[in-house]
């Protein structure tokens, strides 16, 4: 009789991610909490609730590790299998940031240089992205900080996006070593088109929540910083609907020069209060309350499908690419970045890299290690 095997028990090393979302447990970098569902007039409905999914790492600007990825996956899925919730909101913990993207930090020490690794994180990654697209509430991103990389992939997977003016939007992409192919080359030609995708998706500059909200991937936009009591715009960014000398638009720019030092003393001046953030977000919600569930549920299925349709095409290839990509910039970029300081900047060097590829340099630890901040110092 021939021998079986366990494959059950893991002959793995225990010091591998475990990639399995089946013993998945809540991951103390995602909170879960369903908060009282409130009429216009803000009264509360008892048996009503809206669920708020918080990515809970503000230390490291709410970046998400594996374990918070399988988290984001379970708490959209019982978002969306609660008979009692009516909408989510996806947010993330302080003032700072709603997600700056994956955890640079895990990716530089586990993943770079372990493509077969990534090929999995990949996985769980994209049925986050599809865990949004797929829920049968409407989802509200509440941007309460930058929205960046990773962060603005699963931000424009959300139905709505409400922001406080204070944060930025944008890639990370080509600057750190990788693509934005985790939803924001499928994303942002639908939504802001082609010619700003490609600003975005290859330049990786960020702009202010103002440019966002022109743009079209906010439809809401309060302000969150309180000088002498009272709220006031953005004070880095042009607020007012202008030219330049070139006849474009400036209107949510980042101010330069003299202008952006005396926003910048204003700024000094104020205190960042979300108060209104919440007010926006708590009226959307009661919006979406007042609507028939079930036609809610299909349109936003069908208002859904330019998304999904580009995303479904092309995921799995981007994750095939991307696990690759961990053998060569990837490795580079994510370290440079985790490894690098405010002197010596996270960012390798460009030109010699591009210098020792013209000369057909192959991808070696010793080319990496010369790309690094600081390794001609």
């Amino acid at each position: 009789m021939a021998e079986t095997t366990d494959i059950s028990a893991s002959t793995a090393p225990s010091d591998l991610i475990d990639h399995n979302l089946t013993d998945a447990a809540m991951d103390a970098g995602v909170l879960f909490e369903k908060k009282p569902a409130r009429t216009p007039d803000g009264e509360i409905i008892p048996g009503l609730f809206n669920a708020w999914i918080t990515l809970n790492n503000p230390t490291q600007f709410n970046s998400y590790t594996t374990e918070m990825v399988k988290s984001v996956i379970l708490a959209f899925r019982a978002a969306s299998n609660a008979r009692d919730v009516v909408c989510v909101v996806f947010t993330g913990t302080g003032d700072r940031a709603f997600c700056t993207g994956g955890n640079t930090k895990e990716y530089a020490e586990y993943y770079a240089g372990n493509p077969q690794e990534y090929r999995q994180y990949m996985r769980l990654f994209n049925d986050m992205v599809s865990s949004i697209l797929g829920c049968d509430k409407p989802v509200i991103c509440r941007v309460n900080g930058m929205r960046i990389g990773g962060g603005q992939e699963i931000g424009m997977a959300c139905d709505f996006t409400i922001a406080q003016d204070l944060a930025n939007f944008g890639q990370a992409g080509p600057k750190h070593g990788s693509a934005a192919i985790g939803g924001s080359t499928d994303f942002l030609p639908l939504m802001i088109g082609a010619e700003q995708a490609t600003v975005s998706g290859t330049l990786c500059e960020p702009f202010s929540a103002h440019k966002a909200y022109r743009l079209g991937i906010a439809s809401g936009l309060v302000p969150a910083l309180k000088v002498d009591g009272k709220f006031i715009a953005n004070p880095m960014v042009i607020n007012d609907r202008m030219l330049d000398e070139f006849g474009r638009i400036v209107h949510g720019e980042f101010k330069t020069g003299e202008e952006r030092a005396a926003g910048k003393a204003l700024f000094k001046q104020g205190q960042i209060d979300l108060s209104l953030l919440d007010e926006a977000v708590e009226a959307m919600c009661s919006k979406l309350l007042l609507t028939f569930p079930d036609c809610m549920t299909k349109s936003l299925e069908e208002l859904r499908k330019p998304k999904l349709e580009a995303w479904n095409r092309n995921h799995e290839d981007s994750r095939a690419w991307l696990a690759l990509n961990m053998m060569t910039e990837a490795r580079a970029g994510f370290r440079a970045f985790n490894e690098g300081n405010r002197e010596t900047g996270r960012e390798i060097d460009f030109i010699e890299l591009r210098k020792a590829l013209a000369c057909g340099t192959p991808w070696t630890r010793d080319l990496t290690e010369s790309l690094m901040p600081g390794s001609k110092g």
